[in-house]
């Protein structure tokens, strides 16, 4: 195993860890099985904060995705 391979891998679990904590905090987007009744909020805007987070959650899911396909495909051994 080369040294770039153990660095894409300490990587890739890291990412995953970031990834899943990013997730963690976002706020909900509905009221889940509360909205049935008619009461959800459709169609609300996102804040500035929250959109920041998602962009950051999105480039954190595609790094992510990218270095599972380059192990995948076994372009770095």
């Amino acid at each position: 195993m080369s040294l770039a391979y153990k660095a894409l891998v300490i990587g890739q679990g890291l990412l995953g860890l970031f990834m899943v904590a990013l997730i963690l905090l976002h706020a909900p987007k509905g009221e889940g099985m509360g909205g049935i009744g008619g009461s959800a909020m459709l169609f609300s805007g996102k804040r500035g904060a929250e959109a920041g987070l998602d962009k950051l959650t999105w480039t954190i899911v595609g790094l992510f995705i990218l270095i599972c396909i380059v192990l995948g495909f076994g372009f770095v051994r």
